[in-house]
């Protein structure tokens, strides 16, 4: 039986800022289910800004890309989905 520490590693980007509130829940949803992530800061970032927008058309964050699969703002549903967590309740 496979759980979350076993599973498929995804390639998880989370585009960010700072001050944004939403950002930090899905960082601390990402590190509770122990998935890897790479964080990328677009307000210190301005290539890194409208890569962003080219990928999401998004100038808003989060922006969470998993395998290629772009989540706008933190969907804790669909970041499941995606990384093949199972829903509690």
């Amino acid at each position: 039986m496979e759980n979350e520490t076993t599973a498929k590693r995804h390639r998880v980007l989370v585009f960010t800022t700072p001050t944004c509130p939403w950002c930090n829940r899905a960082k601390a949803f990402l590190r509770e289910k122990q998935v890897p992530y790479r964080e990328i800061d677009v307000s210190k970032d301005h290539r890194a800004a409208a890569d962003l927008v080219r990928r999401s058309g998004q100038m808003g964050v989060p922006v969470i890309e998993i395998d290629n699969q772009i989540v706008i703002g933190f969907d804790q549903r669909k970041v499941s989905q995606l990384l093949g967590l199972k829903q509690a309740g």
